[in-house]
């Protein structure tokens, strides 16, 4: 059957995109939880180990992305971040390490370190104010979202190794004060289903942090925020998400946005850092992981419904991406949540 030219959406630019946000920011299936929540009197140090070591020393299966955050609710700190990269934090300053580095916050050049799993387990802080007898220098609250099917998510690929915000910025966008203090009253309150409520508004806080970083993202910078916000990019990325297994090609992408081939790829590929075809593929992939994980379909019918003639072309192209076939890489998968099961069964 001869295939005609169509747009692709029949309801406004602005919709389908945000569908493509609530789309990829659904896959992470986002969850938090509290860690410490502690003054400290100056001089202090924390350290906290990188992601996979924390999920190591949580019981995270290795499937889960572990990313440490940290809000200053008083005073102030520095992050430094595997021994380079340093931040000033003050109150009200949000830092999500998405890159997964090992970091530190400190205050003082010679404050003893406290380290963070310690503090946890033991629940002795050598700062404390009021067991010094003096006021308190800062006052944080950390703690660690986890992030589910991470692996060539196009949002999670775009974010900073350590995204940094401010709670009272201005900003239609983002709620951010409002959640944060959500949070902290319901942590005060220590009333029945506190823990439940906590852990959702940690969902919604680390949502409303992505959200209020799309909306700074530096229109130089070439990732998949800068190609969700060009309104010609950022409508044919929700046509590939639409519709994964269509049989797209740069002409097609193209037609549905009404530019030259030429022009839109090379405006997909300044806006994005991939060409629209390496985009669909990668796409593609990550919707094979997420269906690989859930173990509902076959491979033979998930290489079906992403466009592969074939069950060798896709996994070719699997391997390509991931660096295992798709059924050792479901096999991986299911193994490591057994082992997650046991343990978590025996301890």
């Amino acid at each position: 059957m001869t295939e005609t030219t169509e747009k692709y959406a029949e309801t406004t630019v602005d919709t389908r995109i945000l569908r493509v946000i609530d789309d990829v920011l659904n896959s992470l299936r986002i969850s938090g939880s509290v860690l410490l929540r502690e003054t400290y009197a100056a001089p202090w140090s924390i350290t906290i180990p990188d992601s996979e070591r924390l999920a190591e020393i949580l019981d995270v299966d290795r499937g889960t992305r572990v990313v440490a955050f940290h809000l200053v609710e008083l005073g102030h700190c520095r992050l430094n971040v595997a021994g380079d990269d340093e931040y000033p934090l003050v109150a009200g300053d949000l830092a999500i390490c998405f890159g997964g580095a090992n970091h530190r916050l400190s205050l003082g050049r010679k404050g003893g370190n406290i380290d963070l799993i310690r503090l946890i387990k033991q629940g002795y802080n050598p700062r404390d104010p009021n067991k010094l007898r003096t006021h308190a220098d800062t006052a944080l609250l950390c703690g660690i979202f986890l992030l589910q099917d991470t692996a060539l998510n196009p949002l999670f690929a775009a974010l900073p190794p350590v995204l940094r915000t401010s709670l009272p910025r201005a900003g239609d966008l983002h709620n951010l004060s409002g959640v944060a203090r959500l949070i902290a009253q319901e942590l005060d309150r220590r009333a029945p289903a506190g823990g439940y409520i906590v852990a959702r508004l940690l969902e919604v806080l680390c949502a409303e942090a992505v959200r209020a970083h799309v909306a700074t993202v530096a229109p130089e910078e070439a990732n998949w925020l800068r190609g969700i916000k060009d309104h010609v990019v950022g409508r044919s990325i929700a046509a590939i998400h639409s519709r994964p297994g269509h049989r797209w090609s740069v002409q097609r992408l193209a037609a549905g946005v009404s530019i030259s081939p030429s022009r839109f790829a090379t405006r997909f590929t300044e806006a994005v850092g991939m060409s629209p075809m390496a985009y669909v593929a990668t796409w593609r992939m990550h919707i094979a992981c997420r269906s690989l994980k859930s173990g509902r379909q076959s491979v033979e019918r998930i290489a079906a419904s992403l466009g592969y003639e074939s069950q060798a072309a896709f996994s070719r192209s699997f391997r390509k991406h991931l660096g295992l076939s798709p059924a050792a890489w479901r096999a991986r998968e299911v193994s490591q949540e057994k082992n997650l099961g046991t343990t978590d069964g025996t301890t």
